[in-house]
């Protein structure tokens, strides 16, 4: 399997990113390698592993950020979900916000990608074990109460201050954050 010409369109589709550390470099270039070998990256396979979109939802006063107690994999997670075909990942993230937030109004802070992380998703009845090459965006709630989706349990505003708790792939807003924040003069 060779690279494929739709690279550049694909990375297109995902924007800007700055690594910070070691750990972002990496996962950069392993989502860049994935869209230069799999042509089907933004598509649901779960055979090859594919490319999700994530919103780090923040609360107005920048304090906390919505978390979801994810209904399949039993944990709580920032919202997010599949690309389904669609190579904008920033539009997957703010479509993915609004429909398990309840939300009424967010707005993005950066159109530059927040995070990249990549992890493995376990087995489960219908797919076997599969990558997702999770691109994240940095959004801050305006307006509406969160309501859980179908896809939740439950929904929470979880103070940044008490992420260390959480998984890496969540604690990572609260790490970030700070540098983001004097970054935008917010």
């Amino acid at each position: 399997m060779g690279v494929h010409k739709n690279t550049e369109q694909m990375i297109a589709g995902i924007g800007r990113f700055t690594p910070l550390d070691a750990r972002d470099r990496d996962m950069w270039a392993r989502l860049v390698r994935f869209c230069a070998y799999e042509p089907r990256a933004f598509e649901r396979d779960p055979k090859v592993g594919h490319v999700t979109a994530s919103a780090f939802v923040l609360s107005p006063d920048l304090t906390s950020v919505l978390l979801t107690h994810h209904a399949k994999l039993d944990r709580w997670l920032q919202l997010g979900g599949h690309c389904d075909g669609i190579q904008d990942a920033c539009f997957n993230a703010t479509k993915e916000a609004y429909e398990e937030s309840g939300l009424s109004r967010i707005r993005l802070l950066a159109h530059e990608v927040f995070d990249v992380d990549v992890h493995e998703i376990p087995a489960s009845a219908k797919e076997p074990a599969h990558l997702h090459y999770d691109v994240r965006y940095l959004f801050v709630a305006e307006a509406g109460e969160p309501t859980a989706s179908e896809e939740s349990h439950a929904l929470a505003w979880v103070p940044l201050d008490q992420l260390a708790e959480e998984a890496e792939s969540v604690a990572v807003v609260a790490r970030k954050w700070p540098l983001w924040r004097e970054r935008l003069d917010l």
